[in-house]
C-alpha cells in the first residue's frame, strides 16, 4: 500500500533537523561526555578512537565478541563496564563517520545494570549474549521509537513492539546500545539519506562504507559495536562489510525472523530481503545465527524454515574443493580483488584443499531477472515515499529507480513470467554448480574495494546471490597496496559494465584500504560456509 499522498505537513528540512538533533541529545546524555575529536582530522581516521578514549574503554572495544562474552560469564567484567564502553566508542565513531541514528544510553545501562543483578544473584549469566552489546540497523523496529526506513516521510511511523529478532536476542541478554544508519530506499550500495546524511568508510572519507548496512560497517570498522544487526536484499550486509574490512553473513532466507522490521515493501517477496550480522569477528557470526536459531523462532513465526542449527563436519575422505569465480563474465575486478584471490587459492592448494577454476553462468541474465523483480509496483510505493515528504531525490535512489530500464510495473502476467524466469535461472545453475562438483564457492564481493561516494553501480557480485539466495560470508584477506595493484591492460572490455569499472581504478585513493572476499554456499548452507571460513582462517592465517 502507497503512502498517502498529500501536501507535506511541514518542509523536509525541518524534519532532518529534529532528526539530527534528536541524534545529537542522546549522544549528549553520556555522562561523562565523550571526547572531543582533534582538529583537522586524516582521511584514515581508524586510529583517533584510540588515542583519544580511556585506557580501560580501548581494552574493552578491542576485544572480539567471544572474549567479551567469555570476561562477563566469569565475572572479570560487568554488564555496565561493557556498555559503557561501547556507548562512548560508538559516540566517538559517529562523530568520526556519521553512522548512528541515535544512541541508547539510558536503555543499554538500564539493561545492562539489570544483567549485573541478575549475575550478582545467580552467579551465572543471563543467556548466552549476556551483557553483549549489539547495535541495530534503524530500520529494525523497537516499541516507541521512530522507525523511518531513511525516508522523510515516514521519520513519525512508530512500532508498537520490539522486532522478532531483538526480542529474541534481549532475551538472551543482549545490550542494544545504538542504531545505525542506512540510505534514502535503502536500495543503495552507499548510505546516503537526507535525514542523517553520508555515513563515510573510515579508511578514507572520500569513500563509501558500503550500503544499506552501511552505518553498521563503518560503526563496527571502528569498533564501536562488536556485533551489530544488518539486512540484505541485494549485497546491503556483504558490500559494507567488504568495504570497512569486517564479517558479514546474508544467511538463506527464511532461517533468521524478520517479523517487526520496517521493510518499505513489505509482502513484495518476488526477492527475499533477510537478516543478518556483522562483525569484528567471525566468532560473532556464528554467535549471533546459532543464538537465533536455536531460540526456535519457527515456533512464533510461521514463515521461518524450522530448521536448527547444524554442527557441518569437514569431508575426511577427500580433500575439500573449493570453486574460485575470477570474474563473472561482465565486469573483471580492480587490481587488489585478484590479487586477494590468488594469495587466498595459492595458500589453499598449498595446505592440501582441491582448487576448481569456477566459470560463470549468464549472470548478465541474473541481474536482468533480479531488477525487474525488485520494484514490481514500477517504484509507486517507494517514489510516493520520498516525493510525498519533498525531499529531494538522493544521485543512487534516481539510479535504481528512474534510470534502470528493469523497473517497471508488472501485470500478472509480465510478474508471472519473471517468476519462471527466476525459478528456471534457479534450476539451471543448480545443474551449472553440479557440474563443477564443488563445495564452497570463493568470489569476490564487489567490482572493487570501497568506492567513491554515488558511484556504486555494479551489483552484480552479491545481488546473484540473492536471486539464487544463496548464503554468502565476506572476510578480510589483505589490503590495497598501489605499489603492487596495477591495472593492467587486458584487451577488450568484457561489456559496457566492465569499461566503466576500469575507468573507477584509482591506486592513490584507494591504497591502504581493505580487501575482502566472500565464500558463497548453496541454499541452507549457513553452517557449512562459516564452518569451513573457520577452517581455512586458521589454516592459512586469514588475514594476511
Amino acid at each position: 500500500m502507497a503512502p498517502k499522498t498529500a501536501k507535506p505537513q511541514r518542509p523536509w528540512q525541518e524534519v532532518a533537523k529534529e532528526a539530527q538533533d534528536y541524534r545529537d541529545s542522546t549522544i549528549a546524555e553520556l555522562s561523562p561526555s565523550a571526547p572531543s575529536l582533534p582538529p583537522n582530522l586524516p582521511k584514515d581516521v581508524t586510529a583517533i578512537a584510540d588515542e583519544i578514549l580511556h585506557g580501560n574503554t580501548v581494552s574493552i572495544t578491542s576485544l572480539p565478541p567471544d572474549e567479551i562474552l567469555k570476561l562477563l560469564s566469569t565475572g572479570q567484567l560487568t554488564a555496565v563496564d561493557v556498555t559503557n564502553a561501547y556507548l562512548r566508542r560508538a559516540a566517538v565513531a559517529q562523530r568520526l563517520v556519521n553512522c548512528i541514528t541515535e544512541l541508547l544510553p539510558s536503555r543499554a545501562v538500564k539493561q545492562a545494570e539489570e544483567l549485573d543483578a541478575y549475575y550478582r544473584e545467580h552467579q551465572r549469566p543471563m543467556g548466552p549474549l549476556h551483557g553483549l552489546p549489539i547495535s541495530v540497523k534503524e530500520h529494525i523496529g523497537f516499541k516507541g521509537l521512530r522507525c523511518s526506513t531513511g525516508y522523510v516521510s515516514q521519520y513519525d511511523r512508530i512500532p508498537n513492539e520490539d522486532a522478532h529478532v531483538l526480542q529474541i536476542l534481549q532475551e538472551a541478554g543482549a545490550v542494544f546500545h545504538c542504531r545505525t544508519t542506512e540510505p534514502q530506499t535503502m536500495m543503495h550500495l552507499e548510505t546516503d539519506s537526507n535525514l542523517w546524511g553520508v555515513t563515510n568508510n573510515p579508511y578514507n572519507k572520500n569513500l563509501t562504507s558500503g550500503g544499506s548496512s552501511g552505518g553498521e560497517g563503518a560503526l563496527i570498522s571502528l569498533h564501536g559495536s562488536p556485533l551489530g544487526i544488518g539486512s540484505d536484499v541485494g549485497g546491503s550486509i556483504r558490500n559494507p562489510a567488504a568495504n570497512c574490512g569486517i564479517y558479514g553473513i546474508k544467511p538463506t532466507a527464511f532461517r533468521i525472523p524478520t517479523d517487526g522490521w520496517g521493510y518499505a515493501m513489505a509482502g513484495a517477496d518476488a526477492i527475499d530481503s533477510v537478516l543478518g550480522p556483522l562483525s569484528t569477528s567471525l566468532s560473532g557470526l556464528k554467535l549471533f545465527m546459532k543464538t537465533i536459531i536455536d531460540a526456535q523462532p519457527w515456533l512464533t513465526e510461521p514463515a521461518v524454515i524450522p530448521m536448527p542449527w547444524r554442527d557441518y563436519q569437514l569431508p575426511q575422505d577427500r580433500p575439500l574443493r573449493i570453486g574460485v569465480l575470477w570474474h563473472d563474465g561482465v565486469v573483471r575486478p580492480h587490481p587488489p580483488i585478484t590479487r586477494a584471490l590468488n594469495m587466498v587459492t595459492e595458500e589453499l592448494q598449498r595446505n592440501g584443499i582441491e582448487v576448481v577454476d569456477f566459470k560463470p553462468h549468464l549472470h548478465d541474465e541474473a541481474w536482468a531477472i533480479i531488477s525487474s523483480l525488485y520494484f514490481t509496483d514500477g517504484g509507486a510505493w517507494d517514489s510516493e515515499a520520498i516525493d510525498s515528504s519533498g525531499e529531494p531525490w538522493r544521485p543512487l535512489s534516481k539510479w535504481i529507480l528512474k534510470d534502470n530500464p528493469c523497473v517497471k510495473n508488472l501485470s500478472v502476467g509480465e510478474m508471472s513470467y519473471w517468476l519462471e524466469e527466476r525459478e528456471a535461472y534457479r534450476k539451471e545453475y543448480a545443474l551449472h554448480w553440479n557440474k563443477f562438483n564443488v563445495d564452497l564457492l570463493l568470489t569476490p564481493v564487489g567490482p572493487g574495494v570501497a568506492p567513491k561516494h554515488n558511484t556504486a553501480k555494479y551489483w552484480c557480485y552479491t545481488s546473484q546471490w540473492n536471486l539464487l539466495d544463496y548464503p554468502g560470508v565476506v572476510f578480510p584477506v589483505t589490503k590495497v597496496d598501489k605499489e603492487k595493484d596495477h591495472l593492467s591492460d587486458e584487451g577488450k572490455p568484457l561489456s559496457g559494465h566492465d569499461k566503466d569499472n576500469r575507468k573507477l581504478w584509482d591506486a592513490e585513493e584507494f591504497h591502504g584500504l581493505p580487501v575482502c572476499l566472500q565464500l558463497v554456499g548453496r541454499r541452507f548452507d549457513d553452517e557449512k560456509i562459516l564452518a569451513v571460513l573457520e577452517h581455512i582462517t586458521s589454516l592459512v592465517g586469514l588475514p594476511f
